[in-house]
């Protein structure tokens, strides 16, 4: 990897690292939603963020050995059949809303195929939402995630920037919609015109299944009003959250559920 994929890779780390944790103190701070068992600060709240940071953490070491080494061979081994015009700054943008696209479509296969469900269902048995819940996923669901990130990178050609520039953005956005962060009301409407608020995923999260079917989009909101996924229902501040018909588990549980009968 050369020098400036790498510097790429540092300064992604470092970005994401500092929005992270401003938005973790800023929900605190001004919640949107009450924070359960009488606020942030207690024991359950702790042992429920040290149990969405223990499954990232797992993902974390993963990446380096894994997930990035299997997308950059994808790339490297990619067909070069973009056309001239598929470059620069230009091409960057294209890629980006390409990526967004097709990242819509897995998000909801997640939930439409079983086999994927068991594993990205472990994401939504958390029973309540802040930034830490965007980092909670299935080192199974990460693996089918680079497996299937993998093929698209190799089938489309996409360049190893566009793809870690796109991590980066989508880090972001999703550690910015799963937040407990209270907005205005006006500036959060009008957020919602173009990228996923929380005011969208909060309800995505419903532990009532036909809204955890719906609302898959990531970054950018119209995918879901385009493709007929967008829930009508608003989001409430106490609003329930988890998987209906199911609990949330301690850590050993959480890591054993996926195949469990």
């Amino acid at each position: 990897m050369d020098s400036i994929l790498q510097a790429l890779l540092i300064w992604k780390g470092i970005a994401v690292g500092a929005w992270l944790a401003a938005l973790f103190l800023a929900e605190r701070l001004a919640p949107a939603a009450p924070w359960p068992a009488k606020g942030p600060w207690n024991a359950p709240s702790f042992k429920r963020v040290a149990r969405n940071l223990a499954l990232w953490l797992v993902n974390v070491a993963l990446s380096p050995l894994v997930v990035v080494p299997l997308t950059a061979w994808a790339a490297s081994l990619a067909p070069q059949w973009r056309p001239g015009w598929w470059q620069g700054a230009g091409g960057l943008a294209l890629d980006l809303l390409l990526l967004d696209f097709l990242i819509y479509w897995w998000h909801r296969a997640n939930h439409e195929v079983p086999f994927l469900w068991r594993f990205h269902r472990v994401h939504h048995l958390d029973r309540f939402l802040d930034t830490t819940s965007a980092l909670r996923f299935h080192f199974g669901e990460v693996l089918l995630s680079a497996l299937a990130r993998a093929a698209v990178v190799w089938a489309l050609a996409f360049p190893l920037r566009s793809v870690l520039v796109f991590e980066g953005l989508l880090l972001v956005a999703t550690i910015f919609h799963h937040s407990n962060l209270r907005l205005p009301a006006g500036l959060e409407r009008w957020l919602a015109l173009v990228v996923v608020t929380p005011s969208i995923h909060w309800v995505h999260h419903h532990r009532v299944r036909r809204d955890t079917d719906s609302n898959y989009s990531t970054i950018l909101s119209p995918w879901d009003k385009l493709f007929g996924s967008r829930s009508p229902t608003a989001r409430e501040p106490a609003m329930s959250i988890g998987v209906e018909g199911y609990e949330e588990k301690d850590l050993p549980g959480l890591i054993a559920r996926p195949f469990a009968r």
